[in-house]
């Protein structure tokens, strides 16, 4: 059990954006209903079809939220890094799921009911303006994949998609491999391709010395050139 003034020093820190909007009773209320969760590797947090009770925050690690497609293969449709806010989309739209969310590693996260939360909004318009902005940038990252994944070749898919993990997670201590490894299939889910085709994209950039790959470590070592590829698609 985390005391309660530990907890308050977790939030404060890792919810900074959310705490420097409440007051004191708002920020109560939040410590009173905060619970910290440990998950394993692959492990689910919410599936598809559940109902969402709960805004989820990654304290730390790696989540993915991902979706079933015809024969069972996945689509990634969002990674999560320290510290975004998901599994709230639902509760506002008062549908279930649409998603399965679950840790791409062992990961530590924080949960807030969703009733706490609404009732929060309903009272602070900052708060309000807090979940339309985010919202609103997601709307807007979902639009903007659609369009990448159905109109760009292949390597500017994967390309995209190498330069999205490097962004998101930034680099190793060699300032060039990128901090998350991936298995061959799980880039093919997050690029919409088989993952044969993934295989032979990465050992396309491999060839042209855009990349070193070893195993799961991939290294960007022309990082502009993958850039300009992941552009023109």
């Amino acid at each position: 059990m985390i005391k309660k003034s530990t907890l308050e020093k977790v939030i404060q820190n890792d919810l900074a954006d959310i705490w420097s909007i409440l007051d004191g009773n708002e920020k109560r209320r939040i410590v009173e209903n905060f619970t910290t969760h440990t998950f394993k590797k692959n492990q689910i947090i919410y599936a598809e079809k559940e109902e969402p009770e709960y805004l989820w925050c990654l304290l730390k690690g790696k989540v993915k939220l991902y979706k079933d497609g015809i024969g069972g293969r996945q689509q990634i449709l969002r990674l999560i890094r320290p510290v975004q806010y998901f599994g709230y989309r639902a509760y506002f739209a008062e549908e279930p799921y649409v998603s399965t969310a679950s840790a791409f590693e062992a990961s530590v996260l924080g949960s807030i009911p969703m009733s706490v939360v609404k009732d929060l909004i309903q009272n602070n318009i900052k708060l309000a303006w807090f979940f339309i902005h985010e919202l609103s940038r997601n709307l807007g990252g979902s639009d903007t994949k659609i369009v990448n994944l159905t109109q760009k070749h292949i390597r500017g898919r994967l390309a995209e998609a190498l330069i999205a993990l490097r962004e998101s997670y930034g680099y190793e201590d060699d300032n060039s491999t990128i901090k998350i490894y991936m298995a061959r299939e799980d880039l093919a889910n997050l690029s919409n391709m088989t993952t044969s085709n993934a295989i032979r994209t990465l050992s396309g950039f491999v060839n042209e010395k855009i990349l070193i790959v070893d195993g799961r470590r991939i290294k960007i070592i022309n990082e502009a050139a993958l850039r300009k590829i992941s552009k023109f698609g």
